[in-house]
């Protein structure tokens, strides 16, 4: 067992109080798994069993908001999340520069937000100081796994950003963006409750 392998070496053989904190985290990641296989037919990081993702949503945006928020997503500076609002594992919310994120919001898997840039304070060897400008995403938005999304950005209602687009425009209410950079490929169409996807 690779537990064991690991137990002999010098940095746990010389420390038993190490070799026993090693020994319970090993225990505790296989039951957190099993019941999570168990239970929700997955495995995860050890890190998303450890606390439950509402409660995380609860800690970082207030009580009674209905937001999930997994562990492995990284939330920095002045960020705002709106109600019944998901956020992936692996995404990155920078709000350095303010960050909104409106109600009903789907942010998937490794979506990078970020509100600072550092390219021209590189490109003049620090001469120039690091630019900072907000984003605002609005209600209804599905942002697509691994999509990035510049500072200063505006992002409508009711819009769908495309797996890995990079967004450096506006986008308005009701439109479908994909591509490097994004661009309004579609639109999103609300009738009776139904929605309905168009592409150009």
């Amino acid at each position: 067992m690779e537990l064991d392998r690991i137990l002999k070496e010098d940095s746990f053989s010389s420390n038993p109080k190490r070799a026993e904190l090693l020994k319970g985290l090993f225990d505790l990641q296989h039951s957190l798994r099993e019941l999570t296989l168990r239970d929700f037919k997955r495995v995860n990081p050890l890190q998303e069993d450890l606390t439950d993702w509402k409660e995380r949503g609860e800690f970082l945006f207030g009580k009674g908001k209905n937001i999930t928020v997994y562990n492995s997503a990284t939330v920095a500076g002045d960020v705002k999340v709106g109600e019944n609002t998901w956020i992936g594992p692996y995404v990155e919310l920078d709000g350095s520069g303010g960050l909104e994120i409106g109600d009903f919001c789907s942010i998937s898997l490794g979506v990078n937000i970020t509100t600072h840039d550092t390219v021209k304070w590189a490109l003049s060897g620090g001469k120039m100081s690091y630019e900072r400008a907000p984003v605002k995403i609005g209600n209804y938005c599905f942002i697509g796994t691994q999509a990035f999304i510049a500072k200063g950005i505006t992002i409508g209602d009711h819009v769908l950003v495309g797996a890995g687009a990079v967004v450096t425009k506006d986008l308005p209410d009701f439109s479908i963006a994909a591509g490097v950079p994004a661009k309004i490929i579609g639109k999103v169409i609300l009738e009776n409750n139904t929605v309905t996807l168009e592409y150009f």
